[in-house]
């Protein structure tokens, strides 16, 4: 499919400013990817629309036929139709990718040349670095709903990715999540000055009267042959 509707751009400017893990919170703990696709860089933080790719395992023939339907903005989402490590993706793909404007690439795969990718400053998320060489061969499809790391991403979800791992959530939610991580990070920064301030955790959010409750005792010492009673000691 070529065609593919996208999220306004203040949408996904937002949710990544916001992080992952902020907008997971706000979307309601929905749409993270499993945590074995990792950032194979650091401090690197990007959004943008979904382009999605089912391949073969070892086979990146459909990977070269998605960038022709890539745009400025876009985050290339690769599966395969069975597990693989092979390394699919590497610095002439991504040389191609960045032509094209995309922003990174989350696959459910191997990539290699990451010293190159690193050094080209393209972002990846992957599920495994591997120097096996793949071929191009079989067909797949482009812009299909595909399963990442657990996850179903149709195309034009929006893909939010940095060091804590990537997110996918269906354009439609964005402003409302959008909306909902701003209110979020402005309640952490209150937060945030009242720790720094001083304020215990268990005072900030009302946590002593759950720890009495669950029978959880403050002593100044353990007793000297260590027994204890009840659920639990702090």
């Amino acid at each position: 499919m070529r065609l593919v509707d996208r999220a306004a751009e203040e949408t996904i400017d937002a949710l990544r400013g916001a992080g992952v893990a902020t907008a997971h919170e706000a979307a309601g703990r929905v749409g993270l990817l499993g945590p074995e696709i990792r950032p194979r860089q650091t401090g690197t933080a990007i959004g943008g629309s979904a382009i999605t790719v089912s391949c073969h395992p070892g086979d990146n023939l459909m990977i070269h036929a998605a960038v022709e339907v890539c745009r400025p903005g876009d985050v290339l989402v690769v599966t395969t139709t069975s597990p693989s490590t092979d390394g699919m993706f590497g610095e002439l793909l991504a040389t191609s990718l960045i032509a094209r404007g995309v922003v990174g690439l989350v696959i459910d795969a191997g990539v290699r040349d990451i010293a190159d990718l690193r050094d080209l400053s393209f972002p990846v998320w992957s599920r495994s670095v591997h120097a096996q060489g793949t071929v191009k061969a079989s067909p797949g499809s482009v812009n299909v709903p595909v399963v990442v790391a657990g996850r179903l991403v149709s195309p034009g979800d929006i893909v939010v990715a940095d060091d804590d791992g990537v997110l996918a959530l269906p354009a439609a939610c964005g402003p409302a999540v959008a909306a909902a991580s701003a209110e979020r990070l402005a309640t952490e920064a209150t937060k945030r000055a009242k720790l720094a301030g001083g304020t215990l955790g268990v005072d900030l959010y009302n946590l002593r009267p759950l720890l009495a409750d669950l029978g959880v005792r403050y002593v100044d010492r353990l007793p000297e042959n260590g027994s204890t009673t009840g659920n639990g000691t702090a």
